[in-house]
């Protein structure tokens, strides 16, 4: 009996307080993004990053950023259509591992008659672990995201039945 009424209780709490945890974990994906984008942009060997392509990713990294913050403005009011957009860019994440990353680690560059390697191993280990941080809060901040907002809209039903009732 306890225990069900401190679920009750839990239960009718989120419907004043903010689902902050869904929120924060979209804010970690933004953080982890930053950090991959710095990691791959910190090291500029000749001439290699100044093309239509990485300039699309970067775009590409802005409208990541602004789409990521507005939907951890909307999870925190447990919509659940911005946890589903928190999923599909997460999911996205991963996919950008096989543009910009991989295809840097795999290129070499003549520099001064000597060929050298663009991205290293050990740079391309930690964009890749950036990147799938980034990707698993964003993931992660939609799948709580859609919990939440589930129970929330199952539990608010539960009290419109109720009060017809009564």
């Amino acid at each position: 009996m306890m225990q069900e009424n401190d679920a009750l209780i839990k239960m009718d709490r989120m419907r004043y307080t903010k689902n902050k945890f869904s929120s924060n974990l979209a804010l970690l994906g933004i953080l982890f993004d930053v950090f991959f984008f710095v990691c791959i942009y910190k090291s500029d060997v000749s001439n290699y990053y100044y093309n239509i392509s990485v300039g699309s990713t970067i775009i590409y990294n802005l409208i990541f950023m602004l789409v990521v913050f507005l939907a951890s403005e909307g999870v925190k009011i447990y919509s659940k259509a911005y946890s589903y957009v928190l999923i599909v860019v997460g999911a996205l994440q991963i996919l950008r591992i096989f543009n910009v990353p991989l295809r840097a680690h795999n290129a070499k560059v003549m520099i001064s008659g000597v060929e050298t390697i663009v991205m290293s191993s050990a740079q391309f280990i930690k964009c890749i672990i950036y990147i799938l941080i980034s990707a698993a809060a964003c993931i992660l901040g939609g799948i709580f995201g859609v919990i939440r907002s589930t129970a929330l809209k199952n539990y608010e039903a539960t009290l419109g039945t109720q009060r017809r009732m009564d």
